[in-house]
């Protein structure tokens, strides 16, 4: 029989019953949005008013300079609604459909994931890997939340690689039937979420199809070397959040040694698995600015530097805007797979060098246009990635530059529903 140990497992999922809880004022989009935007979480707390709600048990990024002050709360808070408000499903798993805000529904299952198969490392070849860098100063604040916590609600999603769509799509059919766990409209242009229990027929076929997705022969199909080693899980949204939960479960495990660490509920965290190739999952390129240099200066620094690129990847486009000029350049030889990796790896190198000049990620090509009638400002452009070219990038290059790209709007995040014991 095929191994189907791919580090994805049923859980005890905690929820709450909804035939006395508002789903909509129970569900709150994910801590790291709307971080220069208070007055969303002030909207959002306006609509909770003293319902219960997962907007007590998380802290928005907003807040991120207040976290001493605020985690007593956030852990009482959990204490609180865990005696009052949480009802278990042992051995879940859940199918999610999630009706985004422009009317297509992006569907995903809620599992566990087992941290000893994540490396956040670059280079790192394991079964769960980052899509980005992990920015390592951003962990122990959150660590200082998930220390103490007895419970954990997710706003992770890992990707998976399935473009024949075997995993997730055959279970649509059989769960539109079934009387959903949850179903209800989310807060603020949300959209509107439905969750179905998933049999354990359902849950064993869906390993099944991910242990197939990591073969040799799929990996030769689709990489062109089946002696790669296998990718599953891309960390799509939720990085540092998985980050996080890695570190704290090093911490128990440094605390309780490696053979009682096996048993412990800290070893998993939960999350979304989706389809990368899911109609309606987006990928919006992240575009630079540079304020503070000379442009003519800075330019004939990258053109130099772009110059010296001698690797295999195919040629590359980068669009460079000034206040009075509007110009490409052409990367014949580049060593990184993508336009903003070979950007990003000078932009790296030049600020280290020139601490005045500053770097900013824009989104949209209208905004960063509006930035440019500064003389100090020089902008880019690039071609985004293209969905199918995350897996191979990932496996190829190691983990992307910082804000490479965006999935989709910050309504469109996911939104805590679900909840399990980490203690």
């Amino acid at each position: 029989m095929k191994n189907t140990n791919v580090c994805f497992h049923a859980a005890e999922i905690l929820l709450p019953d909804f035939d006395r809880v508002d789903g909509t004022k129970w569900a709150v989009v994910a801590c790291d949005q709307y971080t220069s935007e208070p007055a969303y979480w002030e909207e959002a707390a306006r609509t909770v008013g003293g319902a219960p709600s997962t907007l007590p048990l998380i802290l928005p990024e907003v807040y991120l300079s207040e976290t001493e002050a605020r985690v007593p709360a956030i852990n009482a808070a959990m204490q609180k609604t865990l005696r009052t408000n949480l009802l278990a499903h042992p051995d879940a798993m859940i199918y999610l459909e999630r009706t985004q805000a422009d009317g297509r529904i992006r569907r995903g299952v809620i599992g566990a994931v087992d941290l000893e198969c994540y490396d956040y490392q670059k280079g790192s070849t394991s079964l769960i890997r980052a899509t980005e860098g992990t920015v390592l100063e951003r962990i122990p604040p959150r660590v200082a939340i998930r220390r103490d916590a007895p419970i954990e609600f997710p706003h992770i999603m890992l990707l998976i690689d399935d473009p024949a769509r075997t995993v997730i799509e055959p279970l649509i059919a059989p769960t539109a039937r079934r009387a959903p766990i949850y179903d209800f409209d989310l807060m603020q242009n949300g959209g509107h979420v439905r969750g179905v229990l998933l049999s354990k027929e359902e849950q064993s076929g869906l390993r099944e199809a991910l242990a197939e997705l990591i073969t040799p022969a799929q990996i030769e199909a689709k990489y062109g070397d089946a002696s790669l080693s296998p990718l599953l899980f891309a960390v799509g949204d939720g990085n540092h959040s998985l980050a996080t939960a890695k570190a704290a479960y090093e911490e128990v495990k440094a605390r309780i040694g490696a053979e009682a660490a096996k048993e412990h509920p800290a070893r998993y965290a939960l999350a979304e698995v989706v389809n990368l190739h899911d109609e309606a999952l987006d990928f919006e390129p992240i575009y630079r600015v540079v304020f503070g240099v000379d442009p003519q200066a800075f330019l004939n620094e990258l053109t130099a530097y772009l110059s010296e690129q001698n690797g295999g990847a195919a040629a590359q486009i980068i669009r460079c805007i000034t206040a009075d000029r509007d110009f490409k350049m052409l990367v014949p030889h580049p060593v990184q797979q993508l336009a903003v990796g070979t950007l990003q790896s000078f932009l790296s190198e030049y600020t280290a060098k020139n601490p005045h000049a500053e770097v900013d990620y824009i989104h949209g090509e209208d905004s960063l246009k509006s930035l440019l009638d500064r003389p100090d400002a020089v902008g880019f452009l690039f071609e985004g990635m293209r969905k199918d070219e995350l897996f191979r990038t990932v496996i190829f290059d190691g983990a992307l530059p910082r804000k490479t790209f965006s999935m989709g709007h910050a309504y469109d995040k996911r939104y805590y529903i679900e909840g399990r014991r980490i203690k």
